[in-house]
């Protein structure tokens, strides 16, 4: 481990420090985040899954950042992905359990998704884990993949404007970024061995934690991702 590895990971730890430290500071996060859920997605993104690409940047290139890399465009990018992924948490945590009971899975209550309000650590059940795995299932089978495509779409549009502030509020050449994108390495690894192997059994784990830790643990594994993409990155290149 170099040098600038200990000065980076002394100040993660700086930053995230307080709120394991002081009571006050982690009750107004649990407030804030029940009254301001997007705008705390938001923000949670723009930094958590940032930090997964400046250490992926690091594991890519040796540094944890360089000119055209463009970190606070990409923070933004995030944060707007970190809403996206907040209503795919509402709409696919609402609607997909109710797929287990036109399999003759009988809940609880009449809405299944309420057996996820329970303390999965003190009520352990496999139907809680069943739910959960369903919601994990279905949100990245069909909501992931437009995402990640998204996401490189965006990374592509970053990189090519140099990842400058005036550059990203330039219009996006969607269609010709897409016949850009390696999608060998976005079918073969991305999607085909991340999503099944990585995104299945991590979501299922988010959706068994407490709702108010759900999108915080989702943007903790944007760290995840962050190291993945370096993967795929070097992938495409070879």
């Amino acid at each position: 481990m170099k040098k600038q590895d200990l000065f980076f990971l002394a100040g993660v730890i700086i930053f995230f420090l307080p709120f394991f430290l002081s009571d006050a500071l982690y009750d107004f996060y649990k407030q804030f985040n029940h009254e301001h859920p997007f705008l705390i997605s938001f923000i949670k993104f723009a930094i958590l899954s940032t930090l997964g690409e400046v250490i992926g940047l690091r594991i890519r290139a040796g540094k944890y950042s360089q000119p055209g890399f463009g970190i606070l465009p990409r923070a933004i990018v995030w944060g707007f992905l970190g809403v996206g992924i907040k209503m795919a948490f509402i709409i696919f945590g609402a609607g997909a359990p109710y797929i287990l009971t036109v399999f003759g899975i009988e809940f609880p209550t009449s809405n299944p998704s309420e057996i996820l309000n329970q303390n999965f650590f003190k009520t352990f059940s496999w139907l809680q884990v069943l739910t959960a795995f369903t919601i994990s299932v279905t949100m990245n089978t069909f909501f992931a993949p437009v995402f990640m495509t998204i996401h490189k779409i965006t990374d592509s549009h970053i990189i090519e404007t140099g990842g400058s502030l005036k550059g990203f509020f330039t219009p996006i050449n969607f269609g010709r970024i897409l016949q850009t994108i390696n999608w060998k390495v976005q079918w073969d690894f991305v999607f085909k061995k991340t999503i099944p192997l990585f995104w299945y059994p991590a979501h299922t784990i988010t959706f068994l934690l407490p709702s108010e830790f759900r999108i915080l643990f989702a943007a903790f594994l944007g760290i995840v991702l962050g190291v993945f993409l370096s993967i795929a990155s070097l992938k495409s290149r070879s």
